[in-house]
């Protein structure tokens, strides 16, 4: 009897060994500091975009189908409206499989900034993104000077503040 027992759990552990060999590298992570990663991914017309460079950039990974990503996304819009003519940048990369979705919610809130399409979140992934709302702002030079996981009030006075102050550095070099 102990003799099954053995063999059970030497077959068991074969097999969870097996199955830890394949699967996927954990994600890695962009940490503050770092230079962003670029990347490019189709915009709701079906056009290929990439990461703009020597701006600053407001980077955020979402879903329509994340209640928090939906809270923070008018606040997300009026940050936009107050600072686009200052220079700053919005990038919302959606993770939605659906495009249909994706196209209606952005119709629906009006979104006025860039939306990219990352179906198969393989751009999150390389950002190290599994949490969502995730975002990364991004200064002039390419690098990541914050990284936030979860809601913001981005129209919070420190926020725009700081962002602001971004807006008028001179990029060093």
């Amino acid at each position: 009897m102990w003799k099954r027992w053995v063999a059970a759990a030497g077959l068991l552990v074969a097999v969870g060994l097996g199955a830890w060999h394949y699967l996927p590298d954990a994600p890695t992570k962009v940490e503050e500091g770092a230079v962003a990663p670029d990347f490019m991914l189709k915009d709701l017309n079906g056009v290929a975009r990439g990461l703009p460079k020597g701006e600053v950039v407001l980077l955020n990974f979402w879903a329509t189908w994340c209640p928090p990503c939906r809270q923070e996304m008018p606040s997300m819009v009026s940050l936009y409206q107050r600072l686009k003519d200052h220079g700053l940048k919005v990038v919302a990369v959606s993770v939605d499989r659906n495009l249909s979705d994706l196209t209606g919610f952005v119709r629906e809130y009006g979104i006025p900034f860039e939306v990219l399409h990352d179906a198969d979140a393989s751009v999150s992934h390389r950002y190290g993104v599994y949490r969502y709302p995730e975002t990364f702002i991004i200064d002039r030079t390419g690098r990541v000077r914050t990284h936030v996981i979860g809601m913001m009030n981005w129209m919070d006075p420190v926020v725009v503040k700081a962002l602001q102050a971004m807006l008028i550095e001179k990029p060093k070099g």
